[in-house]
């Protein structure tokens, strides 16, 4: 008997110590999940608030895990980086990992999915059409690469960046 694998994919983001918590982060991740990919690393303002600016990237992976197992891994990788479960939405953090799909599941529970924020967030969706453009977003039916080509970019900033892994 074969066991389930399910995709997923992760955003990962970080204005408070950026390297050390995306690098910390990603490591989490390579360690607990399969086939891990990683799109560039990306540099954008703050949305919502006045900031730091984040890196930011989105993480390909494989899971055996059921949906509610992995956001709990995530909420737990991201207290380990010294997050406060008492965070508001709009403000600096030391690493966010937010599930954006797993597989294409349509769901309201135990989490959104697929994630509201792929479609207007510029620091998700470019990553994305990045490490995987040819996919389809469950609800609108359109590829990453295409909601990527028609999103307006000058709605919000972002740069690649030379990141050092090591």
């Amino acid at each position: 008997m074969s066991i389930l694998r399910h995709h997923i994919l992760i955003s990962v983001g970080s204005n408070i110590q950026r390297e050390t918590h995306t690098r910390s982060g990603v490591e989490a991740l390579q360690n607990l999940f399969s086939d891990v990919t990683l799109s560039s690393v990306y540099e954008s303002e703050a949305v919502g608030f006045s900031g730091t600016a984040f890196y930011n990237l989105v993480v390909s992976a494989y899971t055996t895990m059921a949906v509610g197992d992995v956001c709990r891994t995530l909420k737990a990788i991201e207290r380990e980086n010294g997050r406060m479960p008492s965070e508001k939405k709009f403000a600096p953090r030391t690493l966010d990992l937010d599930l954006l799909t797993y597989d294409s599941l349509v769901t309201q529970s135990p989490v959104v999915l697929p994630r509201e924020e792929i479609t207007y967030n510029a620091f998700v969706l470019q990553p994305l059409a990045e490490i995987v453009p040819d996919e389809v977003h469950p609800v609108v039916q359109k590829t990453y690469a295409t909601l990527w080509a028609e999103y307006d970019k000058k709605q919000q900033r972002l740069w690649p960046i030379d990141f050092s892994w090591n």
